[in-house]
């Protein structure tokens, strides 16, 4: 099993090109369950999660070509998806397993062939993640939903789902997505109430107008989808990652550094780049991107996650890690998922000070921190650790690094291209 070394203390500086979103393509890929016609996605990562996803619809019958550079900043990764037929309506166990993603084809196949079969997803790591949501908003536009034998079944009278309106009780991201999807080929208007904001389901929708979806609300917590007959294909490149961008400004702010943030979009990250301000970053909007510069102490801060346009809880971790060196003790509450603190034990192996209490944590700054052999838990919190390990005296090793290639694309590449004394070990 590989794991990643670091050699901590060196200032970060340069420029990192940013790569395609994860959580964008990995909601994009399902679209072409909708449409006969090829879609092509491009800027699309590499991603271990991005893989998986290509397998789960070859399974049901997308055949998938990829072109495009594989390392480097050459030409960007695209990948032509064609669903001529489905193959299958059921989405097996032993795919959806690996990733919880997988419950978005079940909107787009109920869509487009009347029924989907789609195992119910593992638990996951940072928290409970139910998915009741999606088949509430799937039931009020006329699916009929049956769970049993660990799988969902959901199938539309007639073959075609009517649409209807459902106002979600809490905001889900992935619970809009999969509305979304499924009321584009209804056969009348769907409404979402209190529907996620995030700019994923804004690359989302937009790529569904793109194939001839009729959307009323984009951006907005209210969406009108007036359902049509057929979609089309498409060619279309995947949004920036604000996650992947935000992680690398923590690099700079934690290690003192200066990095260029090359095909960051400012405007779909103001809640982090605020936060980046308000801990002492200096932020500049440069014409390919955005630059992130630490020429002074970090301050401490106080943050809450909260559903965009809030502080994203994806970006907990990153922060925490950044905070620990920073001037003063800083408040961060967690209110989106409520095991997302694992980090936590391992930051502290590397001598930072932070207290948990429930859904808060009580970081204290000016730690020195120190290398150590620690594990990764999550996506997420496995970039905590990097972080720490690049500001770190001494070396830092980083087990189970799976979890980081789920989300990010060459990362020892990035960071050593910036100054990072990094490199991935193979487990053999």
């Amino acid at each position: 099993m590989d794991s990643i070394r670091i050699i901590g203390g060196k200032r970060l500086s340069g420029e990192i090109h940013i790569s395609g979103a994860k959580n964008s393509a990995l909601t994009l890929l399902p679209c072409a369950l909708l449409t006969e016609q090829k879609l092509t996605l491009g800027n699309l990562p590499r991603l271990a999660d991005v893989d998986s996803f290509g397998h789960l619809l070859n399974e049901l019958g997308v055949s998938t070509k990829v072109s495009g550079a594989r390392k480097g900043d050459g030409p960007k990764r695209r990948m032509t998806l064609e669903a001529r037929d489905i193959a299958s309506t059921t989405a097996p166990y032993d795919m959806v397993r690996k990733m919880r993603a997988s419950i978005l084809v079940l909107g787009p196949m109920l869509a487009r062939m009347g029924e989907a079969t789609v195992s119910l997803p593992g638990g996951c790591a940072i928290g409970d993640r139910p998915i009741d949501l999606h088949l509430k908003a799937l039931e009020a536009m006329g699916a009929t939903i049956e769970i049993a034998a660990g799988f969902v079944k959901a199938s539309a009278p007639g073959g075609r789902i009517a649409g209807g309106d459902y106002s979600f009780p809490v905001v889900s991201v992935g619970a809009t997505e999969n509305a979304v999807m499924a009321a584009v080929l209804a056969k009348g208007t769907s409404q979402l109430f209190n529907a996620a904001r995030e700019p994923e389901i804004v690359d989302l929708c937009n790529l569904l107008v793109a194939m001839g979806a009729k959307i009323d609300g984009i951006g907005s917590s209210h969406l009108t989808i007036h359902g049509v007959e057929a979609l089309g294909g498409a060619d279309y490149d995947v949004m920036p990652d604000r996650i992947e961008a935000g992680s690398y400004a923590c690099a700079a702010g934690i290690t003192g550094g200066s990095v260029e943030l090359v095909g960051a979009k400012a405007d779909d990250m103001l809640a982090i780049t605020n936060a980046l301000a308000a801990a002492g970053l200096m932020i500049e909007m440069t014409g390919r991107g955005i630059k992130v510069t630490a020429d002074r102490p970090l301050k401490p801060l106080a943050i809450s996650t909260a559903p965009y346009p809030g502080f994203p809880t994806d970006m907990q971790a990153q922060f925490m890690a950044m905070l620990c060196v920073a001037e003063g003790q800083s408040f961060l509450e967690e209110t989106i998922f409520e095991n997302r603190y694992m980090h936590v034990p391992e930051l502290r192996r590397m001598g930072a000070e932070i207290e948990v209490h429930g859904r808060s944590a009580i970081v204290k700054g000016g730690a020195k921190l120190t290398g150590a052999k620690v594990m990764a838990t999550d996506l997420r919190a496995s970039m905590s650790l990097i972080l720490a390990g690049l500001a770190a005296e001494g070396e830092t090793e980083v087990m189970r690094v799976y979890h980081l290639d789920r989300g990010y694309e060459r990362l020892e590449d990035k960071l050593g291209a910036v100054g990072a004394t990094i490199e991935r070990i193979g487990g053999g």
